[in-house]
């Protein structure tokens, strides 16, 4: 067994912190794992919340389950709340609720500089949908130069570079696990079924041979 798949059946305590009963605190684990996703910044694995609350990792998984269905109002005993407990790629955060996303779109933006341009968005939908793609292969689509469109992308960490299309050796693009935890999606499977309106890449690559 690997030190990986040992550490997702056991929590491991920290040597360097002295050990929390998190059983004696006022609200028990789920109190406990409440605080902790109240203050991260990115989302944190349920193997990292078991070995800082010091609890196995089914009964941390148990109690992150229970959380999002209180959150949610599915019991009928409490209220839905503003905001749920989504699992992603990298692990579990809080995110505003679906319902009140116009709202707190508004809020965050009014004032705001750095949302994204529809050009942008443009751009990231095509990367999303028909990744790898290179930088030709998006213009081809958008009909214009995406250069400093795909470099705002790549500064805000929503894609990268992740390798070379062969036979030409432009660099190709694909979306970034930070790009799931902002959709709040696990996988590119979550997609909506939106690919089989844009072209194929071979039909990409005629029309860009055909420009050159």
């Amino acid at each position: 067994m690997s030190n990986d798949d040992a550490a997702t059946t056991q929590a491991v305590s920290s040597d360097d912190a002295p050990e929390i009963d998190v059983t004696t605190l006022p609200g028990g684990l789920h109190a406990a794992l409440e605080a902790i996703l109240m203050v991260i910044d990115e989302p944190v694995p349920t193997v990292k919340l078991a070995e800082v609350t010091g609890t196995p990792v089914d009964q941390v998984e148990k109690a992150l389950d229970e959380l999002v269905e209180d959150y949610l109002g599915n019991d009928g005993s409490t209220r839905p709340r503003g905001f749920v407990l989504r699992q992603v790629a990298a692990g579990w955060r809080m995110y505003s609720a679906a319902a009140h996303a116009e709202l707190v779109g508004k809020f965050v933006l009014d004032g705001q500089t750095a949302r994204l341009t529809q050009a942008a968005l443009e751009t990231l939908s095509i990367v999303a949908y028909r990744q790898p793609v290179t930088r030709g292969q998006i213009s081809a689509i958008r009909g214009v130069n995406v250069d400093g469109v795909v470099r705002t992308l790549s500064a805000r960490g929503l894609i990268a570079e992740v390798g070379t299309e062969e036979g030409t050796g432009a660099l190709q693009y694909a979306t970034t696990g930070y790009f799931l935890e902002r959709m709040g999606m696990t996988s590119l499977d979550e997609l909506a079924p939106l690919a089989p309106h844009l072209p194929d890449i071979d039909s990409l690559d005629a029309v860009i041979k055909e420009n050159q």
